[in-house]
């Protein structure tokens, strides 16, 4: 089945222990959209300036990703973002951001789009995402993102949106700051008590935990010893998951369950170097590979 996001397309200059990069493609729905590629169609919605190469376009839809609803605006400049990473390279310290053509974007679903019945709502506005979610005629599974910045400034908007879609991804710090829980068990409950059917808490490193009324559990991620880039981690676990889904058309807790190793697995790949370069020489045999170890790892 066909899979539908909305969110962010930007360039990214990015620091890290291993490198510098300028004005790599980056985003939300970008992350999302290549990750998802491995496993369905994907129908992508955002906003992009006319400094936007026409290459990066044509790259997404080498893989298979619709971007008719990829709007460029005249005269405008696309999202950028400048952040670095030390440490242990768990969280980012970002250091500029210009959201240009994207702080203005009001997103309208094309016909075709708005029957689509898997949706993601990639991180953005709470009250964006419910424009995008009233649009959505033929949805048969809504999964929400969301951010610190929108649990303190938008926390009305963001309490409406819980109540409508089936799904919520955010890490460990975002839990605690929505709840004022400081244990992830009790965070992830009351998460569940505001709406969604299901909430996935990410942990970097760690992993990331599932929780439902039917099942909770831990998927650790895939062990590495050569991360180089974490952003977009995230939003590739993201497309991971909910691409698997609407591959298999079916969201019962085997398959909830698929999602998140496959999830962890396609994260994997995004970190071992910047921007999509480890995506671009990924195909999906190598997945289904590690996919294996990664079961293997988990059997006892």
């Amino acid at each position: 089945m066909s899979l539908l996001v909305v969110g962010s397309i930007a360039f990214d200059s990015v620091q890290t222990p291993f490198g510098v990069i300028q004005d790599a493609l980056g985003g939300s729905a970008t992350y999302f959209s290549y990750a998802a590629s491995y496993f369905t169609p994907v129908r992508l919605v955002g906003v992009v300036g006319d400094d936007f190469p026409p290459e990066h376009r044509a790259m997404l839809e080498g893989r298979g990703v619709d971007t008719s609803g990829l709007i460029v605006e005249q005269g405008g400049k696309t999202f950028r973002w400048r952040g670095k990473y030390e440490g242990d390279m768990n969280n980012a310290e970002t250091l500029e951001v210009h959201l240009n053509v994207l702080g203005t974007f009001d997103p309208d679903l094309s016909p075709a789009f708005a029957e689509t019945p898997f949706v993601f709502l990639a991180n953005g506005s709470p009250s964006m995402q419910r424009k995008v979610l009233s649009q959505s005629k033929g949805r048969k599974l809504v999964v929400a993102d969301t951010m610190n910045f929108w649990i303190e400034t938008q926390r009305d908007e963001l309490n409406a949106l819980l109540k409508e879609v089936d799904g919520l991804v955010l890490n460990d710090g975002e839990a605690r700051m929505l709840t004022e829980e400081v244990n992830l068990v009790r965070a992830g409950e009351k998460v569940l008590a505001l709406g969604p059917k299901f909430v996935i808490i990410k942990k970097g490193e760690h992993g990331a935990m599932f929780l439902s009324a039917e099942q909770s559990f831990v998927m650790p991620a895939y062990p590495l010893n050569d991360v180089v880039d974490p952003t977009g981690a995230g939003d590739s676990f993201a497309g991971g998951f909910m691409g698997y889904l609407a591959s298999v058309g079916r969201t019962d807790p085997a398959a909830l369950k698929t999602a998140m190793a496959y999830g962890a697995v396609i994260a994997s790949f995004n970190v071992q170097d910047f921007s999509l370069r480890r995506f671009q020489r990924t195909e999906r045999p190598e997945i289904d590979a590690r996919l294996e170890a990664y079961r293997a790892m988990m059997s006892f």
